[in-house]
């Protein structure tokens, strides 16, 4: 039997959002007139998506709904789990209930559902896309900090634990890992090596030296440097060459030369292993997505890791909520229907 995330997992401000803090204003007015007017009648609310994609965020609407509502005892809640297959306009959720014991979660719940399930299918899509390579969810620094625990929970649900932060991680107890930043060579006066070398002496023993090998835009050079230095302590080198700039040890000069291309990855993947090197890895990152993940598995481009960054929040999933019974008739509004879903499982 599958389980759903415990509701204090969560940390829920539930104060705040009974009070309607996080509540569009019609919903507040909309409660507060059916509390004036004394109207009891029991509705079904039916939640749908507007696109296909993966659920994500179910767990935390069941949360929301199970320590906001009022009278949360008298609702009944049947709905898909987080992972769950969606498709477009597949009803994925049905709450059933006083209406005026939840009119004013509906803002709330869409958006934790909309926000979940677009980063969660867009990491499925790359790790899809990436086969048998890794992909990292290197996406904090493209949005607000508070959301970062969601987002590397819905990450996971999408197919990775390779995550940049401990606050994406949280849900799932994983530490956030990464490689040497442009600013750490920087500070050791552009000297990659010396940059390696303070990472070895100041990190601990299970923490990876991954050498980031572009910074002087020679990574082949580089990454032969580093592998030479380190042998089999260097876990990875990591390819990040901006997308206005060929590296030099590419030969083309047309639209596929600029940035991370295939033939800068395989220039670094021939070099080290003709100096025996095979057990290096190469991470490659810089504006990649699905699509081009995918042409470089594609074109057979030898990556292990991708890291993924601003492309997972490009990508919109939205739901909608509406009532489709009241006192167990049908209701809906013109356009609208109400549809049953098998694979719903109450919560």
């Amino acid at each position: 039997m599958r389980k759903r995330l415990p509701t204090e997992v969560f940390d829920i401000p539930a104060d705040r959002i009974k009070a309607g803090f996080y509540t569009d204003k019609y919903f507040m007015r909309t409660r507060e007139i059916l509390l004036g007017e004394g109207n009891t009648n029991r509705v079904v609310m039916q939640v749908f998506s507007r696109k296909e994609g993966v659920a994500c965020g179910i767990d935390e609407t069941v949360a929301v709904l199970r320590s906001c509502a009022f009278d949360p005892e008298k609702i009944k809640i049947t709905a898909l789990y987080d992972g769950d297959r969606m498709a477009e306009n597949e009803t994925v959720m049905t709450i059933e209930g006083v209406y005026s014991s939840f009119a004013h979660l509906e803002t709330v719940y869409l958006g934790v559902i909309a926000r979940g399930s677009s980063v969660a299918t867009l990491v499925r899509e790359a790790c899809e896309a990436a086969g048998d390579r890794e992909v990292l969810f290197f996406s904090a620094r493209f949005d607000h900090y508070l959301l970062q625990s969601r987002d590397g929970y819905a990450a996971m649900i999408g197919g990775t634990r390779l995550v940049s932060t401990d606050a994406n991680g949280l849900f799932f107890g994983a530490e956030g890992i990464g490689t040497i930043p442009h600013s750490l060579i920087a500070a050791y006066e552009g000297d990659t090596l010396e940059a390696c070398e303070a990472f070895k002496r100041q990190m601990p023993s299970h923490v990876d030296l991954i050498a980031l090998v572009d910074f002087d835009n020679d990574c082949v050079k580089t990454s032969l440097e580093a592998a030479r230095r380190y042998g089999q302590k260097l876990w990875g080198v990591r390819i990040d060459t901006a997308g206005d700039m060929i590296d030099r040890s590419v030969k083309g000069r047309g639209p596929d030369s600029y940035g991370v291309c295939p033939e800068l990855v395989r220039n670094v993947r021939k070099a080290l292993d003709r100096e025996g090197f095979g057990a290096v890895k190469i991470v490659i990152s810089g504006g990649f997505d699905p699509e081009r993940i995918r042409r470089f598995v594609e074109l057979g481009v030898p990556f292990d890791v991708v890291g993924v960054g601003s492309s997972f929040y490009k990508k919109r999933i939205d739901f909608t909520a509406d009532i489709v019974k009241v006192n167990g008739k049908d209701c809906v509004k013109a356009g609208r229907n109400y549809r049953s879903n098998p694979r719903l499982e109450e919560a």
